[in-house]
């Protein structure tokens, strides 16, 4: 029989020609503007695109935002062309802005791809004028001279990414700390008294691509600055991976380190103290061994002597667990008033196990090494102030996002003084007049299945005192307030958690926190550590590594709030695989029958799986 001219072509098998790439993983790193010429079997690179980070300047400022990063799998041949943005120039002129830090761009088979410059800290360029911090890939701190000026922190991923390529910057108070700039690993955090805000955090690229700058932690914001009115001298915040840490009354903000795309620190009090400049940004190329047709055998036998040749291994199970949200506070004592809502668990993602409609489908690992992210709970709210959202937790740091990369949100603080915040699930509302105060939303930012749900709604003022509404959870929403004028005044419930027996153990994640009250704290979410009090008054945490939602306070500032618990990240694969976690706080171990001899990876801070 004749054989088929195309099938001879490719070896003897018929069907489309494999594109394969052979880049031997080679990592090349462009600290200034130029073309990278590519090895001849290069088709896939990984290419990590970091813009420079924003400016600060004097008299106070919001540190700067960090730039935008764009973590990208994409087509490349012969060569690409990469622009290293520069950072924003740090100011030290009373009334002058810092500047933004400048995008950077890579140019590959005639598509470009950009990462958007870090916004600058705020700071008065007027009398009356606005304070905020200005938006970008990451977004500026913004300063708050006196209360009303209208300003905002400024606003993260200004280039409308998926994902986002940064966070918003944090907010300032007035005559005091100035918030700090916003990171790709979080917001920048709010100033605080006469105390500057921090920088939001960077993230660590170095299990991808190697000898990356500052030990591969990019792009972290940098710290507000600070002033104290009369006499004393206010506190800096501190700058996040390589940024520029903000200063107090008398003293300049510090600049980022090069080539990180960080954030410049806020100048402190006075008009001659210069805010930090942003840190220039950061192009890396990994050219990928990658091919998604059909092998000939003349490109398989190549790959095989090479070393090059892809290994697989079977479906990994996941859950990620993002940190639950703290309880908002309340307000003063007297017989109508407010109580704090419960704080909303973190979210929940989950592959394998636990409730079926809450599975997505198993992923296929291939061998390397993993970073992994357990976000922290949040911090209680302190009197008349919401709770602190919980932290993000991540499966894969530098993958792909919803394919080998798994984000959970942390959960949204329990408001003390008006709404709860939306997060992986949404924290419970307050218990104010007049009306009631909504929950926060729950799943946010989407993703499917769905990773919680939204808070429940707190009550208005009635005879009997009111009640808060409860933190949703991973598998039910908060319960909203149920007072009525004539009923006992009863906090509402925290959403329900999920059961997932990934790790052999039965346990339950992501309850929501419980509502406060004045005469009957509402309940924990069923399973999943949402705090709820053994008796009232009080609120008790979020369970630690469940990402529970803290218990919202009661009555009056002199009762405790619960803070949200931490998150945790398991992973789950054939007893066959040859892996390996750190550090030693993280556990592997294999399960017993009738579990079949898998292994479970668990992480109870962050840390790296290795597969080999």
């Amino acid at each position: 029989m004749p054989r088929n001219k195309s099938g001879s072509a490719n070896g003897g098998v018929i069907g489309k020609t494999n594109k394969s790439s052979f880049g031997k993983n080679t990592v090349t790193n462009k600290t200034s503007s130029g073309d990278v010429t590519l090895q001849s079997g290069t088709r896939v690179v990984q290419a990590l695109i970091v813009a420079g980070g924003g400016g600060s300047s004097s008299n106070g400022a919001g540190g700067g935002g960090a730039g935008g990063v764009r973590n990208l799998e994409i087509n490349a041949t012969s060569s690409v062309t990469a622009t290293v943005g520069g950072g924003g120039s740090g100011k030290s002129v009373t009334s002058q802005r810092g500047c933004a830090g400048t995008n950077s761009t890579l140019v590959a088979c005639s598509v470009t791809y950009s990462a958007t410059g870090g916004g600058f800290g705020g700071v008065s360029t007027g009398a009356g004028q606005p304070r905020s911090g200005g938006p970008g890939g990451s977004g500026g701190g913004a300063q708050q001279y006196s209360s009303g000026d209208g300003c905002s922190a400024g606003t993260g991923n200004a280039g409308s990414f998926d994902p986002p390529e940064g966070n918003n910057g944090g907010q300032g108070i007035p005559c005091g700390g100035a918030g700090g700039g916003g990171g790709i690993g979080s917001v920048g955090a709010d100033g605080s008294g006469s105390t500057g805000g921090n920088g939001g955090s960077g993230t660590d690229f170095s299990p991808i691509f190697s000898d990356l700058p500052n030990s591969g932690t990019l792009a972290g914001g940098g710290g507000g600055g600070a002033e104290q009115p009369g006499p004393g001298s206010g506190t800096g915040g501190s700058g996040q991976a390589g940024g520029g840490n903000g200063a107090g009354d008398g003293s300049a903000g510090t600049s980022a380190t090069a080539n990180t795309g960080s954030g410049g620190g806020g100048g402190g009090g006075g008009p001659s103290n210069a805010g930090g400049s942003g840190g220039s940004g950061h192009i890396a190329i990994k050219e990928l061994n990658k091919a998604s047709g059909v092998w000939s055998l003349q490109s398989q036998m190549s790959a095989l002597e090479q070393g090059t040749w892809p290994v697989f291994i079977p479906p990994l199970s996941y859950l990620v667990v993002a940190g639950g949200a703290g309880g908002g506070g309340a307000g003063p004592a007297t017989p109508n008033s407010r109580h704090g809502g419960g704080g909303g668990a973190g979210g929940y993602r989950a592959s394998g196990f636990g409730p079926s409609p809450l599975r997505a489908d198993n992923i296929e690992a291939t061998p390397g090494s993993y970073a992994i992210t357990v976000g922290g709970g949040g911090a209680s709210g302190s009197a008349d102030s919401d709770g602190t959202n919980g932290s993000n937790s991540i499966f894969n740091v530098c993958g792909s996002e919803g394919t080998t990369k798994f984000t959970s949100a942390g959960g949204g603080g329990g408001g003390g003084n008006g709404a709860g915040s939306s997060g992986g699930s949404g924290g419970g509302g307050s218990h104010k007049n007049p009306g009631n105060q909504a929950g926060g939303s729950g799943n946010t930012p989407p993703v499917s299945p769905p990773q919680g749900n939204n808070g429940g709604a707190g009550g208005q003022f009635v005879d009997q005192g009111g009640g808060a509404g409860g933190g949703g959870g991973a598998t039910a929403v908060g319960q909203d307030n149920t007072t009525t004028p004539t009923s006992p005044a009863i906090g509402g419930n925290g959403g329900a958690g999920a059961p997932n027996n990934i790790a052999n153990d039965c346990a339950s994640y992501a309850g929501g926190g419980a509502g406060g009250a004045r005469q009957n704290h509402g309940v924990g979410g069923a399973g999943g550590g949402g705090g709820s009090p053994a008796s009232e008054p009080g609120g008790v945490n979020g369970g630690a590594n469940t990402g529970g939602g803290g218990a919202g306070q009661n009555n009056n500032s002199g009762n405790p709030i619960g803070t949200g618990g931490s998150g945790i990240v398991i992973a789950r694969f054939p007893g066959n695989v040859c892996a390996s976690v750190s550090p030693g706080t993280n556990s592997l171990t294999t399960l017993p029958a009738p579990a079949g001899g898998c292994k479970v990876a668990k992480f109870t801070v962050s840390g790296t799986l290795t597969i080999s």
